[in-house]
């Protein structure tokens, strides 16, 4: 029997998404990659960064979403602007910094679209302080369902959220070193999307089989975290609350990029929880919306949309398996 997700096309739906914005240049060799040297291959300059790709992500999945972010005076912070005003994405409550740069980010793939290396220059988001956000979260314009945040803003920032945020918080952990910012806050948490590593560092446990997976989701819901989804890569995701976990498989898909797979997911988190999906539901959603976005080679796929993801859950009925 095919397996659908229903969303509601016509309720409205609002989320914040609190974090980084960049300039993202990427690099992809025709052939595999040799270091030190020149490859010939494809360069491509676009707007990014989590916490605004998040955003992009979720505009295209029908949400009406605001971005509280950090931006320099720069050139780069106009097409960032424009950008954002072209995908639906709120930005005129942002901080314009004069003098400063806004954050750029600069990553090179191998030709099979995995990541080879990255260099992140993300200062800028030093400035998306408690004081800024107490002093845009409340307004009645920004009221939403939901709130997301990267861990490009400092840590005394999540603690102000997780502190001070009447709305369920969804956290992407950015990075390993960038995640222990989570470790204080772990249990005011809704939703938390680690990959495997992460799942180690916030956990204490060393994955390495199903029985360790478990353990690791467990000791991260026993802080009081709602959800997690640990993200397994290629052998897809683990997908757990209070009293349920199960795998689920990857989608199949036409790789070409596989950069802005996580984003897409949380993405797809935020509106399955709007719709009130349940935790199988919610998992098969989210991984349909990175199949998606892999097959872009852009960070941002254009062609996501809710029918998209639906269609494709629908079309591949991928079986959760409970462990």
């Amino acid at each position: 029997m095919p397996i659908t997700v229903r969303i509601n096309t016509g309720a409205a739906r609002r989320a914040v998404v609190v974090g980084g914005v960049n300039v993202d240049i990427g690099g992809q060799p025709f052939l595999p990659l040799v270091v030190k040297d020149s490859n010939p291959g494809k360069v491509t300059v676009s707007f990014g960064g989590v916490g605004r790709n998040i955003a992009h992500n979720l505009s295209l999945l029908g949400i009406r979403t605001e971005m509280l972010t950090a931006l320099g005076d720069d050139f780069y912070a106009a097409g960032i602007i424009d950008s954002c005003r072209e995908a639906g994405i709120g930005i005129s409550h942002a901080l314009r910094l004069p003098g400063e740069s806004t954050s750029t980010y600069l990553y090179l793939n191998d030709c099979d679209g995995d990541m080879a290396a990255a260099v992140s220059d993300m200062e800028i988001c030093r400035q998306i302080t408690p004081d800024y956000l107490a002093s845009k979260l409340g307004l009645p314009e920004l009221d939403a369902q939901v709130v997301v945040f990267d861990t490009n803003i400092p840590e005394e920032s999540i603690v102000w959220l997780a502190e001070h945020c009447r709305r369920p918080l969804f956290a992407d952990c950015v990075s390993t070193k960038k995640a222990e910012k989570l470790r204080p806050v772990l249990g005011k948490l809704h939703t938390l999307k680690p990959n495997r590593i992460e799942a180690e560092l916030l956990s204490g446990v060393h994955i390495c089989d199903d029985a360790s997976l478990r353990l690791a989701a467990e000791t991260l819901l026993a802080t009081g975290l709602r959800r997690v989804f640990i993200s397994l890569g290629a052998d897809g995701v683990l997908a757990a609350e209070a009293g349920k976990m199960l795998r689920l498989h990857c989608y199949p898909a036409e790789v070409k990029n596989v950069t802005g797979a996580g984003d897409a997911f949380m993405a797809a988190l935020v509106r399955a929880y709007l719709e009130r999906l349940s935790l199988e539901d919610t998992a098969r959603y989210a991984s349909a919306a990175a199949s998606i976005a892999t097959e872009s080679i852009t960070t941002i796929n254009p062609a996501l949309s809710s029918g998209a993801v639906s269609s494709r859950v629908q079309d591949n009925p991928l079986p959760a398996v409970t462990i």
